[in-house]
């Protein structure tokens, strides 16, 4: 069998007395998305840097391709093709969507010091790699302000998956979005698994994880509470596990009680 992509098994992270991450394991697998769910707090942001190389775990490791990895950095991650996107975007909202699409790594033509920026080759590629990710860009001058949250998004993963990236981390990319902007992200998640990607898919929302996800990892105080294959858990059981199905049926049967009925 083919090894995940990226695996962290039984990693855990302190911070003095403080608990982060406790002996959790979890895998990317390529043309997947793994969706990794939990509310504040649960460790979610610590995982993906560890992923990432911004942490170092205390115990455990991290496996690419089925061999032990150690990432000193998040440039050493970047270049084993650990691609990770935050939720507040690393693009420069002034800055027109193909300058944001290179960032300094601008196609350039000629030879030697006679090499110049290739700017309609630029606008190219930008455009196709984004429209790759199902978007359609109107004009690649205009700035990035002028995008929709969800458009920013797109120009952020396709920029990723360009340059090199075989796993793509998405920071709750969905959570300060509406239902439409929201429905974009989700549509470019679907589109990168389609490309092999293994997709990591940080969220605290269950319905957006189950719209694509084909695995869900579930994180509550630092440790794993669940890992489930799409076809062993259904929306409404996700839905309860990652609410606490027990703390909503207690509140809904405190909230048909009439006023005064606990004192």
């Amino acid at each position: 069998m083919t090894p995940p992509v990226i695996e962290a098994r039984n990693v855990s992270k302190y911070f003095g007395r403080v608990i982060a991450l406790q002996n959790v394991s979890m895998a990317a697998e390529a043309g997947q998305v793994t969706c990794v769910l939990g509310e504040n707090g649960a460790g979610k942001s610590t995982l993906i840097k560890i992923l990432c190389g911004f942490y170092q775990p205390d115990e455990g490791e991290i496996l690419v391709d089925g061999r032990p990895c150690v990432f000193d950095s998040p440039r050493s991650a970047r270049e084993a093709g650990i691609a990770t996107v935050y939720q507040d975007l690393a693009v420069v909202p002034l800055m027109s969507v193909w300058r944001n699409f290179f960032l300094g790594a601008e196609p350039r033509r000629g030879i030697g010091p006679l090499r110049f920026l290739d700017v309609e080759t630029a606008k190219r590629i930008a455009r196709e790699e984004i429209g790759k990710m199902g978007i359609t860009i109107r004009d690649p001058d205009q700035p990035v302000s002028t995008l929709s949250g969800g458009e920013r998004q797109s120009v952020a993963t396709a920029r990723a998956v360009y340059f090199g990236a075989r796993v793509l981390i998405l920071d709750e990319p969905t959570a300060a979005l509406g239902v439409k902007a929201a429905g974009v992200v989700l549509r470019y998640i679907t589109r990168a698994r389609e490309r092999g990607l293994a997709v990591i898919f940080i969220t605290h929302n269950p319905a957006h994880a189950y719209m694509v996800g084909d695995r869900f990892v579930l994180l509550n105080l630092g440790r794993c509470v669940g890992d489930y294959r799409r076809g062993e858990i259904s929306r409404d059981e996700l839905v309860g596990k990652m609410a606490g199905g027990a703390e909503l049926d207690q509140l809904a049967h405190e909230l048909d009680q009439p006023l005064g009925a606990n004192g």
